[in-house]
């Protein structure tokens, strides 16, 4: 069985600082070429997804150019609004 002992703690201590300072040091370095990795990775989703769209929308525009339909009804009574309540003018009372 082994006892703890005061040079193993600081042992462990100055590996603990050691590893934190190498892990803050490979961030600096990797980290940015990461995050540059996945913006560049949504961007390419986003303009796929953005062609994907305009197909399916164009598609869907030369499909229906023969049928045309004109809804009069809501032209001729213009819309209403609504009245939720009555005005009610205040006076100051000296």
């Amino acid at each position: 069985m082994q006892t703890a002992s005061f040079s193993g703690f600081i042992e462990m201590v100055f590996f603990m600082i050691a590893f934190y300072y190498i892990f803050k040091f490979l961030a600096r370095l990797f980290l940015p070429l990461v995050v540059k990795k996945v913006v560049e990775k949504a961007g390419q989703n986003f303009q796929q997804r953005q062609h994907r769209y305009q197909q399916q929308s164009s598609w869907q525009r030369t499909s229906n150019n023969d049928e045309i339909i004109i809804d009069t009804a809501n032209s001729k009574n213009p819309r209403e609004t609504k009245k939720v309540g009555d005005y009610v003018d205040y006076e100051e009372i000296d």
